[in-house]
């Protein structure tokens, strides 16, 4: 099997450097029979698919230069989150890629539980899809009343009709009281 590795480290200043993660993949290529057409090495961070040698080797893939990429762990792969990893997956399958971890004994696209482990990771990423959902839900709700404002306090308030009994402009207060001039304009009318 034509047999690619793609290694990651996040940046090279605290002493990572990918020699580990490529020296153990090689020798497992070579244990596997697999043939080794390319390595993929990027220092950058996994949170952005803009790594040079990430997007090479999709690129490759689209034109089936290999027959499997082989990676250490999935998070060396990509940190972007699930629903992004499966679209990374999901995009290698379609090309006719297979792929395997190699810490990872289960995500593999090689062996008979190919269409579980697809399966199972594309329901890992949509419950993560619900689960960001509520929590932004959850979020707005404590943090917003009523036209969408962050509720004040009853002194900021008294503060507010203070300074206007006092002649002071919206914007004036706006700016001492550290609230923007719209929500001033709320308790003075």
């Amino acid at each position: 099997m034509r047999t690619v590795i793609y290694a990651r480290v996040s940046t090279t200043n605290k002493g990572q450097d990918a020699d580990n993660q490529l020296q153990v993949l090689r020798n497992f290529c070579q244990q596997m029979d697999y043939t080794l057409v390319n390595e993929y090495f990027d220092e950058l961070s996994g949170g952005s698919g803009e790594r040079p040698k990430f997007k090479q080797m999709f690129a490759d893939a689209s034109q089936r230069k290999f027959d499997m990429v082989l990676f250490w762990s999935l998070d060396r792969l990509t940190r972007e989150g699930t629903r992004q990893t499966i679209k990374y997956l999901e995009q290698l399958e379609s090309y006719g890629i297979a792929f395997k971890s190699f810490t990872e004994q289960y995500i593999d696209s090689c062996g008979i539980f190919k269409d579980v482990v697809i399966s199972l990771l594309s329901t890992l990423a949509k419950q993560e899809k619900v689960r960001i959902s509520e929590r932004v839900k959850a979020g707005l709700a404590r943090t917003t009343k009523k036209g969408g404002r962050r509720p004040i306090s009853q002194r900021l308030i008294n503060d507010i009709k203070t300074a206007k009994l006092e002649g002071k402009s919206n914007r004036m207060i706006a700016s001492e009281l550290k609230l923007s001039h719209s929500t001033v304009g709320i308790y003075v009318k």
